[in-house]
Parts: C-alpha cells; structure tokens; sequence
C-alpha cells in the first residue's frame, strides 16, 4: 500500500500545483500593456461566474473580451505540449525527444501553412480545414523520422533520432519556405503564424483545446504504468504484459492529434514540451504517474509566463511567443546535451 501511495500525488500536492497555476492566471490576466488592478480583476471574475451583468467598464472588456480567452488558450496548448513531450520521452526513452527537435512541430506548421495558403476549409469550425492538416502531417513526420532512425540505427540512440529531426526539420522548412514565396496575399498571416502566436485566440479556440485535451490527456495519463515499463527496456516491459506495438501506436497517434491542433491554434511555439518536463522531473521524479499530472500544471504555467513576457518586454509592441520560448529552449537543450554526453 505505501508503494502504491508513492505511485501518485497527494490531494494537497495537486491542490499546490492547481493553485500555483490559478494564481499564474490571475497574474497574466491582471498583467500587459494594460496594468489591471488584482481588486477588479477578481469582481470582474466573480460578477461574471455569479451570471451578473457586468459594468461597461474598459477593464471589463480588455479582461473578459480580450486577455482571458488568450491566457485560457496559451495556459491549455502548455498543457497540452509539455504532456506530449513528457510521453515522448519516456516512450523513446530519450531526454531530447519532443516535437519540435523531432520535427513534428515543423510538419505540423507544413499542413497548417498549406491549408491557409490554398484555404482549406471545413463546415462548422473556422479553422478546422488548418487543424485536420496539421494533425495529418504532425503524425506523417513522426512516422518518416521514427521510421529512418529504426532503419538507420535500431537502438534509436539520442544521436541519431535528433540528427534526423534536424535534417527532416531543415527539409521541411525550405518546403516551408517554398509555400510561402507563392502565398502571395497570405504571406503576412503565414509568417506571423508560424513564429507562435496566440494573440487574438478566442472562446471557441479554448473550447477546442480543451476538448481535445480532456481526450488526449486522459488517454496518455492512462498509459503511465506502460511509460514506467519502457524505461527499463522494451523486452522486460513484454515480459510484465505490456503490448508494445499497440502502446507506441496509441502514444503516436495521440500526440500528433494534440501538438498538430496546438499548432493549427497557436501556431509553431518550441521547445515548450522539452523544457517542461525536465523542469518538473527534478520536483516529480522519473514515475510518470507523478510526473505527467504535474506536467499538465507545469506546462500551462510555464507558457504563460513565457507569453507574459512576449507582452510586456516591448510594451506596447508584443513578441511571438514561440520567439521566446526558442530562446529559453535553445539554452535548456544545450545543458541537456552536454550532460547526456558526460
């Protein structure tokens, strides 16, 4: 019984994690070219939890209207990044392996860019033709990279997969790069686009992030005892019941759905399910029935504050997100490398 205890959080221990992430929204709402008293931003809240109308105030409007559906928005795609990164890394256990090193973000941004140059649609959601794109292509470049590495060298060492993410990121890129020079009109939106943008995100945007996160999140949470079991290597994990094939396909399958819907929202943003998931290992531990729960919190409250300072670091001009978290991740992968090279 007290092993089964250590499996998993506490209550007070996920409240703590809830609470840092609540109190980290509250602060990024609060927060921007705008500043906004904590003591309206809580009546703002509260007259708009309790159904009251609210005062036709400036204040009102910026919060409710303007940084809220973004915060949700930047607060879900961290969830949602740092969750596909910690699976990732676990099921190829490589402490490099997320989707932007492994290229999936890169394709990702592929099918999104070429469904808004040649403006693929779909009935009933706006956006939908760029996020079928993006998923299709986010699960096509896993499987191409993971399928070389497998050719190329079938212990997939951290060499060589991150190699190969590199070169089929570069090849995508100037495929990239291509759409764009015959984009023509939609050249603008491509390239903001594909920096990392939430700006503008709005209620339905959430809702869908949402949606899929509660699918997605549910079906990876549930494959942490497997996870645990990959760590000691495929075969001893065979050996305790694990169906390898089905979870590798299931955890392939669920990720590429989820980083291709962030990057149809938000666009290109990097490095996020890389950074997080070691930031939390060193609170957590390796157990992924600790360590996925608590990167659902870690991830959200570490996008946010990186778009916190995308927003007020030029105030009154704003950077794209992805801009800033390359920057820390670029940092963070090289301290990785190093230590996994001594």
């Amino acid at each position: 019984m007290k092993h089964l205890r250590q499996d998993s959080f506490s209550p007070l221990t996920l409240g703590l994690f809830a609470l840092v992430t609540a109190a980290t929204l509250v602060f990024c709402v609060c927060t921007g070219s705008v500043s906004i008293p904590l003591s309206e931003t809580v009546r703002v809240f509260a007259r708009a939890l309790s159904g009251r109308a609210q005062e036709n105030t400036s204040a009102a409007s910026i919060i409710l209207n303007v940084r809220l559906p973004r915060v949700l928005c930047v607060l879900l795609t961290g969830s949602s990044l740092a969750l596909c990164g910690a699976s990732m890394q676990g099921l190829l256990k490589n402490s490099l392996a997320d989707g932007s090193t492994l290229g999936v973000s890169t394709g990702a941004s592929l099918g999104a860019a070429l469904a808004i140059a040649l403006g693929i649609t779909l009935p009933g959601i706006p956006f939908a033709g760029t996020m079928v794109m993006a998923i299709l292509f986010a699960f096509l470049s896993l499987i191409i990279i993971l399928t070389l590495a497998y050719r190329l060298d079938y212990s997939l060492s951290t060499n060589t997969i991150i190699l190969l993410g590199v070169i089929f990121s570069m090849f995508v890129s100037s495929i990239l790069s291509l759409v764009i020079t015959f984009a023509s009109d939609k050249v603008k939106n491509i390239v903001f686009w594909t920096m990392g943008s939430l700006a503008g995100s709005s209620y339905l945007n959430a809702l869908v992030l949402f949606i899929v996160l509660l699918i997605c999140g549910t079906i990876l949470l549930s494959l942490s005892r497997e996870l645990n079991a990959f760590a000691i290597g495929e075969a001893n994990a065979r050996t305790i019941g694990v169906n390898v094939r089905r979870t590798k396909l299931i955890v392939l399958i669920t990720v590429s759905v989820l980083i291709g819907v962030c990057v149809s929202i938000g666009g290109s943003i990097g490095f996020v399910g890389l950074v997080t998931p070691h930031m939390v290992r060193l609170i957590t531990g390796p157990n992924h029935k600790r360590l996925m729960p608590a990167c659902l919190f870690g991830g959200g409250t570490f996008l946010m504050l990186c778009d916190l300072v995308a927003r007020v670091l030029l105030r009154p001009l704003e950077l794209p997100i992805g801009v800033v978290t390359s920057m820390i991740g670029a940092v963070v992968f090289v301290i990785i490398y190093a230590k996994a090279r001594r």
